[in-house]
């Protein structure tokens, strides 16, 4: 799953969780629909419109990340487009709704059923009997047979990614009719609704070479409502074109054209009339709002362009340099400034298009988690992973990035499953909340005191790490840096305050209420006075500060300055101590936290450096490392190079079956290497194994769904990896483009997107 912005997501999403995209059929049937736990947070916002209100035609160009290297979703590097492809033009048996219910695909499937239980489990699938390839054969047995060879894990000769399910059948036969397949399972299954979604070909999973090669570039044979046209890599594009098979409501697209465009240059590809339809940042989100004369939180239009980030100060420098007597300084500012006010034309004339472009929002079927390295260092010891998840306000993280959106901010609850999905329970009880005295004893029970001795050695490193950290801190660039350390005044760089997702107070923060821009010299001459002024009356105000100690209003001393800043001279720091670090066996405490630094995750790594000096108060080092996109996920994350790092996994309608590797104990391999699966943070328990082998193996959904949350309360106790929130869906939309957007749990219905007719009202 991803992060926040950062471009390789796909590489984070198990090709599990790319080609499982549906729930088992009766998974909620027990559920109230009065029930707030059994809905979304947020519903899906797609302005829904029925068929008839459609005009017959158009094109849609949708954003994507990538043009796909395999068409074949059951391939190691199958990625978020290959799916996007596969569910335009390949069979689903189920599908779901707004509200994350599965429902059957009557295109496909008449019914399916659990018909044997003993001795052994027996599924039983109906077919739709016009359900037909592309080449008129009819869908049927030999399909499902054949997929399920090539996934069975049985023969090698197979490059598969999973073969989870699928290696738990023992047969696959004809039913009473050509349309019926029946599956004997050789060990009970209670995710076998996830199998075979997509369904591919005998065609392509009929042999090793079909399945390897064959599918990775083309699919000559499809059964979707669309077809594939044509894949043009120079172009980065994937055009998809009417299904004259189609046996369903025919598409009321002529073409949908999925674009590879970069998420940090969709806006401007937009504004270019390039695309149609483009999942964005919040950026950009605040672009388009501003554009169409959105307000800020505080009522003023946010700030955005070339120009946004212009003082008052730094115009007056610049006009002040561009008029100047150096002739070469003044030459070098007046072919600034030309440059800077072509980028404010361009800037202006994209946002005159913008302006007629609509954002649709939800939550992503996807989560962003604190994931701490167990592997060894002192996030081994689980008291000191369970210390750290206790420092964290997890509401407050939720706030600062969802709430500016306007969407629902409250934190995720659990590892398995999002509200709305029928496994979801807020197990988080089982680690406790928020609490800085019970962090502070557990970092304290596990032997790390504060202000205890630190070996010379490690002091000097400290020291310099300390001595960088300050100068890093005061800039924030990419690079690494210690939160929290003092520079020779003993003021303290604040990360989250500059990049403050969310902070209307801020510059820079979501809900922004100034727009910076360039004014009157006379304005700007006073502006500056008065700035001077200002800055004096606090250096006056400072100097006072160190004669007394201040009250606030409610009574309580102020924070701010170094330790005892407010106490009378003579008097000893009781908080001496507190300011220097944690230490055990002669080593300070200090976690390495590995942040994203691409275009794009400006709030992740905000979220992250809050993180940061949340674990500061209860005396938790944090070295920021922000590194490339590219390597973060492949050279950090999977190879165990971090100790804290934040990124997301989706929510799975299968979690016994596709989270089991997110959260499987680590074992030996033969090498002598550490098997981790998909365990990126090195923590696993037998008691977690047994209870996902127990639940994929439940026939009985309630028990299963029980067996699911138990396993779910295990692993929030064992502080591997803490979930914070569900992650933000702003999409970019015409708004005359209908039934598509911000899906949230729904699978795109793609027959039913398309232009209102002319004349129509707009849908809002």
């Amino acid at each position: 799953m991803s992060h926040h912005g950062v471009g390789p997501r796909a590489v984070m999403r198990s090709a599990a969780f790319l080609t499982a995209g549906v729930l088992a059929v009766s998974s909620l049937a027990a559920c109230s629909e009065d029930d707030p736990d059994t809905r979304p947070l947020a519903g899906q916002d797609i302005a829904p419109a029925d068929r008839d209100r459609i005009a017959d035609g158009g094109t849609v160009r949708w954003a994507v990340d990538t043009v796909p290297e395999t068409l074949n979703t059951f391939q190691s590097d199958a990625d978020a487009t290959t799916s996007r492809v596969a569910g335009a033009v390949l069979p689903s048996m189920y599908r779901l709704d707004e509200r994350g219910r599965p429902e059957r695909n009557a295109d496909y499937l008449e019914s399916a059923k659990i018909v044997e239980r003993e001795p052994q489990q027996v599924v039983l699938y109906k077919l739709n009997q016009q359900a037909v390839w592309s080449d008129g054969r009819e869908i049927g047995a030999a399909d499902f047979a054949a997929q399920w060879r090539a996934l069975s894990g049985k023969d090698t000769a197979y490059w598969t990614a999973r073969n989870a399910g699928y290696e738990r059948i023992e047969k696959i036969e004809r039913g009473d009719s050509d349309l019926e397949v029946r599956i004997t399972f050789r060990k009970p299954y209670a995710d076998w609704q996830s199998l075979f979604s997509p369904l591919y070909p005998k065609d392509v999973m009929g042999t090793p070479n079909t399945f390897n090669d064959g599918a990775r570039r083309k699919l000559k044979v499809t059964a979707g409502p669309f077809a594939i046209d044509k894949i043009n890599r120079k172009a980065r594009e994937v055009r998809l074109k009417r299904n004259p098979r189609w046996w369903g409501h025919k598409p009321k697209l002529s073409e949908l054209v999925l674009r590879a465009v970069p998420r940090d240059k969709r806006a401007a590809a937009l504004a270019a009339g390039r695309l149609d339809l483009a999942e964005i940042d919040p950026s950009a989100a605040r672009r388009i709002t501003t554009a169409a004369g959105g307000k800020g939180s505080a009522g003023a239009p946010l700030a955005h362009g070339p120009d946004a980030a212009l003082t008052p100060a730094q115009a007056l420098r610049s006009w002040a340099i561009a008029n100047g007597s150096d002739k070469g300084a003044a030459d070098e500012e007046t072919t600034a400034r030309e440059k800077r006010s072509k980028a404010i034309a361009k800037y202006n004339k994209e946002q005159s298009v913008l302006r007629r472009l609509v954002v649709r929002k939800s939550l992503e079927p996807a989560y962003t988690q604190l994931a701490l390295n167990g592997a060894e260092g002192p996030l081994a010891d689980e008291r000191v992973r369970r210390a750290v998840a206790r420092a964290l306000d997890r509401d407050e993280l939720a706030r600062v990035v969802l709430q500016p959106l306007g969407l629902p901010a409250e934190p995720v609850g659990s590892h398995l499953a999002l509200a709305g999905q029928a496994a979801y329970a807020d197990n988080s009880g089982a680690l406790g909340e928020q609490d800085t005295e019970e962090a502070q004893a557990l970092l304290a029970d596990a032997g790390w005191v504060r202000g205890g001795p630190v070996k010379k050695k490690a002091k000097q490193e400290e020291k310099a790490a300390k001595g960088a950290g300050s100068e890093a801190s005061k800039k924030p660039d990419d690079g690494t840096y210690i939160v929290g350390a003092e520079d020779k005044s003993g003021a303290v760089y604040d990360p989250a305050s500059d990049e403050g997702v969310g902070d209307d107070s801020k510059p820079g923060g979501h809900g922004t209420s100034t727009v910076l821009v360039p004014a009157p010299i006379a304005q700007l001459r006073t502006a500056l006075l008065d700035q001077a002024a200002a800055q004096a009356e606090r250096s006056e105000a400072d100097k006072a500060d160190e004669e007394k100690q201040e009250p606030a209003r409610d009574g309580k001393l102020k924070d701010g300055g170094g330790p005892g800043a407010y106490a009378p001279k003579g008097t000893a720091a009781p908080a001496g101590a507190a300011a220097r670090p944690l230490a055990k066996d002669g080593k300070a405490l200090s976690l390495r936290f590995v942040l994203p630094s691409g275009p794009g995750t400006e709030p992740l790594r905000a979220v992250g450096e809050r993180i940061a000096r949340m674990l500061d108060r209860i005396g938790v080092r944090t070295e920021i490392s922000k590194v490339s996109d590219a390597s973060y996920f492949k050279d950090h994350i999977a190879s165990g190079q971090y100790d804290l790092a934040l990124y997301s996994w989706p929510a799975s309608a299968f979690p016994a079956t596709d989270a089991r590797p997110i959260y499987a104990k680590p074992v030996p391999a033969a090498d002598g290497s550490l098997n981790v699966e998909q365990n990126y943070t090195r923590v696993g328990t037998d008691q977690v194994d047994q209870l996902f082998d127990q639940a994929v193996a439940e026939l009985d959904e309630s028990e299963s769904r029980s067996l699911v949350r138990k396993a779910d309360a295990r692993i929030w106790a064992a502080a591997g990896s803490i979930p914070l929130y569900q992650r933000p869906q702003l999409v970019a939309a015409r708004p005359n483009l209908v039934n598509a957007g911000a899906f949230g749990f729904e699978t795109p219905v793609y027959e039913d997107m398309g232009y209102l007719k002319k004349g129509v009202k707009r849908v809002s």
